[in-house]
């Protein structure tokens, strides 16, 4: 009886485990914990629909709190959370928010909103000053770079990479 418990339980972790947020984790970066809404934040509480609008970093409110994919993301108004639910990949940060040359280069490396591209109306973000620099001298080789590694590591663990 007892091993029957401990089994039932063990594979309820691994359900628990591999469900929604976990697997939108290693797809999305995602800050660590959970919003009032239960999963974890995307896009550093930065309105996408805004930042491509405007294309500067625009924090948002946890009053107008919108999830994709298990990913829950902040607006500034009222008007961006509906524009951003009708239409979520329109949005949505290139490389699941990722940064854009860790990608090129198959890693996984935060991107931060304060350092960021919009090309072609999609928005790329970078880990930092100087890895944004050296995107800038290749960007249109970097993104394909990134595009064509972005298929192979999309939903592979960050530590596993």
């Amino acid at each position: 009886m007892i091993k029957t418990i401990a089994l039932t339980s063990a594979i309820l972790a691994g359900m628990a485990f591999t469900g929604t947020a976990a697997f939108a984790a290693d797809e999305y970066n995602v800050s660590r914990g959970l919003t009032a809404v239960n999963a974890p934040l995307g896009l550093h509480g930065v309105d996408p629909v805004e930042f491509l609008a405007t294309e500067n970093p625009v924090e948002g409110s946890a009053a107008y709190t919108a999830v994709h994919d298990g990913v829950a993301y902040y607006f500034a108004t009222q008007d961006n959370m509906k524009a951003f639910k009708a239409n979520p990949a329109a949005f949505l940060p290139q490389n699941g928010g990722f940064c854009t040359y860790g990608v090129s280069v198959g890693k996984k490396f935060d991107g931060d909103p304060e350092y960021h591209a919009v090309i072609d109306n999609k928005l790329y973000v970078f880990l930092n000053r100087e890895i944004f620099d050296a995107f800038n001298k290749d960007r249109a080789g970097t993104i394909s770079k990134a595009e064509t590694n972005w298929k192979e590591i999309r939903s592979i663990a960050v530590t596993d990479l």
